[in-house]
């Protein structure tokens, strides 16, 4: 494992976060994804270090994830201070994501700007199920207009949800497809579709294949369930498009970064959707990250 890789989709979960109850996990989702009972209660950053050595992971991008309405039952967020004091204590090993709510109006408008510009953000995130609105929905146009004017890429999940906590049951509400619109409307902003668009992979290449500025975060399903379309696409003409990712804790990077070599891709495929592709789509680590 020579090349070090870029983890883009990576939650914290310490067990300050458990104990918080910021991750938005309850048991019964923990033991749905067979999460090691043993890590339940969170793991120090260090620890987290520790695994993302030995899976040479060499950055990740942290989520300060804001997911719903703070009155909603279930809803949680994690305040963009409390990853920019990770991204502090590790520079070299970490970046904030600024999660995003469409419900703030300007008040998200200003909190985004201060991310980027005053704690060093790399880029935004977005939740649709969270607040039942998807994507292309007119309330998030602001963000996404936000973002081009600071120049950062948005991902955003697009695919199914599941049931995170059993009394909180929250629609699917974006499709691949749904970027179509948006990324015809900002032709200058980069879109990512994070947690591979499953169960519609296929309409994630499609949209990835046909817009300049649409890629593909493969993360939250283990790398051997991917489907076999979207492996030849990675491997082919979208290796350019494709962004290796965990979505951890739900899957441990040593285990992302093992099933996806297994493939056995072309050298410059692999350090593509390891590497490269997170350096091109997210230009403020190349100041961050070491060249290799």
């Amino acid at each position: 494992m020579t090349i070090g890789a870029i983890d883009i989709v990576v939650n914290p979960f310490t067990p300050a976060e458990v104990t918080k109850g910021q991750t938005g996990y309850d048991e019964a989702f923990m033991a749905q994804v067979r999460m090691p009972e043993g890590m339940r209660g969170g793991l120090s950053i260090e620890q987290h270090l520790e695994i993302m050595d030995e899976a040479n992971v060499e950055h990740a991008l942290l989520i300060a994830v804001r997911a719903g309405d703070p009155m909603r039952q279930g809803s949680f967020e994690i305040p963009y201070t409390q990853i920019a004091d990770y991204v502090t204590a590790y520079p070299s090993r970490f970046s904030g994501l600024a999660g995003v709510d469409p419900t703030r109006g300007m008040q998200q408008l200003y909190d985004l700007e201060h991310a980027v510009h005053e704690l060093g953000f790399v880029g935004a995130h977005s939740y649709p199920h969270w607040f039942s609105l998807p994507p292309d929905a007119p309330q998030w146009y602001p963000i996404y207009a936000k973002c081009c004017e600071l120049d950062i890429p948005i991902m955003m999940q697009v695919g199914q949800n599941l049931i995170y906590q059993k009394h909180v049951r929250l629609p699917s509400v974006a499709k691949p497809i749904l970027l179509d619109r948006i990324a015809i409307d900002f032709p200058e902003l980069k879109l990512i579709g994070i947690h591979v668009g499953t169960p519609w992979a296929d309409e994630m290449i499609a949209m990835a294949w046909k817009h300049e500025n649409v890629y593909i975060g493969i993360d939250a399903y283990a790398p051997k369930h991917l489907p076999a379309s979207l492996v030849h696409y990675m491997n082919s003409y979208g290796s350019h498009k494709v962004l290796f990712g965990t979505d951890w804790p739900v899957i441990d990077p040593r285990r992302g970064r093992r099933e996806l070599e297994d493939y056995e891709l072309r050298d410059n495929a692999l350090r593509s959707v390891l590497r490269d592709n997170a350096l091109a789509v997210f230009p403020a680590l190349q100041s961050r990250v070491r060249a290799a």
